[in-house]
């Protein structure tokens, strides 16, 4: 079936395009999402102006994409995770954890699909990751996986400290009133 798409479709089409596409994916998908027309002459005579609209939401798009960047790059992805006594993780960091963690960080949604990992990281340490923001346009950010563990035993010396510094200020109080 000939369509004329109406909005962007990621590696598939951009608004205005026209494009033959198999039945059932115009019937069942893009024809009841308003994605995409038929491709009758009726519509071919608005090509021009869904070409023009496409292309104006697009810029609108990149420049919010571009704003975006800004955030993303100042930002540190931490991801805690449980690992051997070796640094190797028990299960893997995944895109999903990332995009998870990221959407967290700035309040919005970011698709696991716009994560792009090498390889699912399988070990503590320092990694990059590129998010795809928009279709032209990518970020690397920098994702620290720590083991969860470590932190805990960290929290755990921090509290030792507190309990050993309130014990010495009750020791101090107690030899000052002795005195008195």
């Amino acid at each position: 079936m000939r369509v004329i798409f109406l909005d962007d479709v990621l590696n598939v089409a951009r608004a205005g395009d026209i494009k033959d596409v198999k039945n059932g994916y115009a019937r069942n998908f893009l024809l009841p999402k308003k994605i995409a027309v038929a491709a009758n002459a009726e519509e071919m005579k608005r090509i021009d102006t869904i070409k023009k609209v496409g292309l104006e939401r697009q810029s609108k798009l990149k420049e919010g994409a571009v704003a975006l960047i800004e955030r993303i790059e100042s930002l540190t992805c931490t991801i805690k995770v449980r690992s051997g006594p070796s640094g190797r993780l028990y299960g893997a960091v995944t895109n999903v954890m990332i995009a998870e963690e990221i959407s967290r960080l700035l309040s919005l949604d970011i698709d696991r699909r716009d994560v792009i990992l090498a390889e699912p990281i399988h070990e503590t340490g320092s990694f990059e990751a590129k998010i795809r923001i928009h279709p032209e346009i990518s970020v690397n950010i920098s994702v620290f996986v720590e083991d969860i563990d470590s932190v805990v035993k960290l929290l755990d010396d921090v509290a030792e400290d507190i309990d050993v510094a309130e014990d010495i200020d009750v020791a101090e109080d107690i030899d000052v009133a002795e005195e008195h």
